[in-house]
């Protein structure tokens, strides 16, 4: 798949890259997944923002991330904003 190529929507909700995501300190179930090629955005190294993991394609998804929102999220915007679902 090209970099920023929107995924089948008729494919499973796959990952093929792999994300680093940030976690809000305010907001704990609020995340941002930031593909591991693109630059971090200048709002994420605020105080208010901290490294959470790395999300590789064969680990589990965090409840709420959503791999075609990802990718669609990234190629508008080089991030993707989800909130954790319980």
């Amino acid at each position: 798949m090209a970099e920023d190529a929107l995924p089948d929507p008729r494919q499973p909700d796959m990952r093929d890259r792999v994300y680093n995501l940030f976690r809000n300190s305010q907001r704990p179930g609020l995340l941002c997944a930031v593909p591991e090629e693109r630059p971090v955005p200048e709002f994420l190294v605020e105080e208010k923002w901290e490294f959470e993991r790395c999300l590789r394609p064969s680990d589990p998804s965090p409840p709420g991330f959503h791999a075609r929102a990802a990718a669609a999220g990234v190629r508008f915007n080089g991030f993707y904003l989800f909130y954790l679902l319980a």
